[in-house]
């Protein structure tokens, strides 16, 4: 095993989802109330849009299909405002981070350890938000996205987790099998699916999501404390 990915959002980022969802949508109304989307609207057509990237078959982006699904509610002149979504994430979104997310030290300490141990290191986030979004989302974590060889946005993937595709595209573009990687995430359903396709796993527990009341004693699990230590004890990689 010599790369490990990672989830974003209640991994390497600590955060409480319900609350961030919460004031992402109350920033996004904002923001858009003056190009004269209704605000109940227009999250029914970001809940629409995100149903239809996590069902994707591969055949279009993620973007594309959030596109495709959100016009169908707002009009297709809602393509036309990408420039304003786009100027959306480098800026009110940020407000975000403050109302909903709780950053730890352990986190950049996890990936300068990894780094140093020669480890290949992948951000994978469920690919339904914008590069900028997501850029913005490792930078709150006190991470850089140069730290990770590859990070998955809804521009660059044609699936969404929980569909095993999204794995098995990630797979493809590193080169890498199954049996050479580690899923880190706190998503029962979400990251630990990665180990049907013969992927080791770590689940999170600080944040964890567990919709199903899934038995998690059959993961290796524990807090980011725990995870970090697992990290110290990791032997290097042979070249």
């Amino acid at each position: 095993m010599d790369t490990i990915l990672f989830d974003l959002d209640g991994t390497l980022l600590p955060l409480d989802m319900d609350t961030f969802m919460e004031a992402y949508f109350r920033e996004l109304s904002l923001k858009c109330a003056p190009l004269g989307y209704e605000p109940r609207l227009l999250v029914q057509a970001v809940l629409v849009g995100l149903e239809a990237m996590q069902s994707n078959d591969g055949t279009l982006s993620n973007e594309e299909r959030f596109f495709d699904a959100a016009s169908a509610l707002l009009g297709d002149g809602v393509r036309r405002h990408k420039p304003i979504f786009r100027e959306f994430y480098l800026n009110e979104f940020q407000r975000v981070k403050d109302a909903a997310c709780r950053p730890t030290p352990l986190a950049a300490k996890t990936i300068e350890t990894l780094k140093g141990k020669g480890y290949d290191l992948v951000l994978a986030t469920n690919a339904i938000f914008p590069r900028e979004a997501t850029f913005a989302r490792v930078q709150w974590a006190g991470l850089n996205p140069h730290d990770f060889s590859l990070i998955t946005t809804y521009e660059d993937f044609t699936y969404a987790k929980p569909n095993l595709g999204y794995y098995r595209e990630i797979l493809a573009r590193i080169g890498k099998r199954p049996q050479d990687c580690l899923m880190v995430g706190n998503d029962v359903a979400e990251d630990m699916c990665a180990g049907e396709l013969g992927m080791e796993t770590f689940l999170i527990t600080d944040c964890l999501i567990n919709k199903d009341g899934v038995d998690i004693t059959q993961f290796t699990h524990g807090t980011f404390a725990d995870f970090y230590q697992f990290v110290l004890d990791l032997p290097a990689v042979e070249n």
